[in-house]
């Protein structure tokens, strides 16, 4: 297991500079200049042309990549546009956001995904398998922002239980903290959960069927035993990697609901640098979560050598 482990570390390094370089080409590729949202459309040629000086816009393509890089691999992911402070500061700020409702819509998720899952795999095509799926299929249909605008009207405008929008960090008011996120995790978490609930079920089921389950039974193991030591012990190599997959998607998904909620995470800030196209923000943006996928997909390896016998001697 500590082998894997190296392996995928020293695997992480070229990577990461290739999401980097994937990152910087694709923001360099969308079309606008940054210059002329910064100056207006009416300005005239000779103040762009300066405006791209001063931002180092004028700078060969292979040199702005190369700086970026850089840059990049120390940390520096340069000077905001619009903001007038750097880019790591202004990440760092709105990422104990990002990470408090991707964390909250996780726990959602596993919370509500794997006992719904189990419960249906233990009664197979009966009114509890049939509500579980049903359920998951509403919420793999149903986007989050509808989930989330739907909420909005009936806990916050309607029951009035919950805040509309806003944010209260944890350390000025934990009780607040929680509401403003209870209702952007549940939006988030619960088509995740979804997704879960069928993998969990699917899983179980073979697991439940195999010869050595019916031993365990046939030997007079309790119930529960069998399902959580023979079943789902067994079942956990899917179910680690749906919820490394949710981890991921958690975290794009957190980009619409932090705008919906008016969240001031990594999303939103990321929403906005897309609009005034600021390039180093949304660089940066994405880099950091496509680091943060790097290390998730990582732990998920690592957890199948944790939980498979076969790849641990191997």
């Amino acid at each position: 297991m500590l082998r894997l482990a190296v392996r995928r570390l020293v695997l992480f390094v070229p990577m990461w500079v290739a999401v980097s370089i994937v990152a910087f080409v694709v923001v360099h590729a969308t079309p606008g200049d940054p210059s002329a949202t910064f100056l207006g459309q009416d300005t005239g040629v000779e103040g762009i042309a300066a405006v791209r000086h001063r931002l180092g816009l004028d700078a060969p393509y292979v040199v702005q990549l190369a700086r970026w890089v850089i840059g990049s691999a120390h940390g520096d992911f340069g000077e905001s546009f619009f903001l007038g402070r750097s880019v790591a500061a202004a990440i760092g700020e709105r990422l104990p956001v990002t990470f408090s409702l991707a964390g909250l819509a996780l726990l959602v998720t596993v919370s509500v995904g794997v006992p719904l899952g189990i419960l249906a795999s233990l009664f197979p095509n009966s009114w509890r398998d049939g509500v579980t799926v049903a359920g998951a299929l509403l919420f793999l249909s149903v986007p989050e922002f509808v989930v989330g605008i739907f909420m909005i009207t009936l806990l916050a405008v309607s029951w009035r239980l919950f805040p509309v929008g806003g944010y209260v960090a944890l350390s000025a008011d934990p009780a607040g903290w929680l509401a403003h996120l209870v209702m952007p995790a549940l939006a988030l978490g619960l088509a995740q959960a979804a997704l879960l609930a069928r993998m969990t079920r699917a899983s179980m089921l073979q697991v439940l069927g195999a010869d050595h389950v019916r031993t365990a039974r046939a030997k007079g193991v309790a119930e529960r035993r069998v399902v959580l030591m023979h079943g789902l012990r067994n079942a956990a190599i899917s179910i680690v990697t749906v919820i490394g997959l949710a981890t991921t998607l958690l975290l794009s998904g957190a980009f619409i609901t932090e705008t919906l909620f008016e969240l001031p995470g990594v999303g939103s800030l990321m929403v906005s640098a897309v609009l005034r196209r600021d390039y180093p923000v949304i660089q940066g943006a994405l880099l950091v979560i496509a680091t943060i996928v790097l290390v998730v997909n990582i732990a998920v390896d690592v957890s199948y050598a944790a939980l498979n016998p076969t790849m641990r001697r191997g």
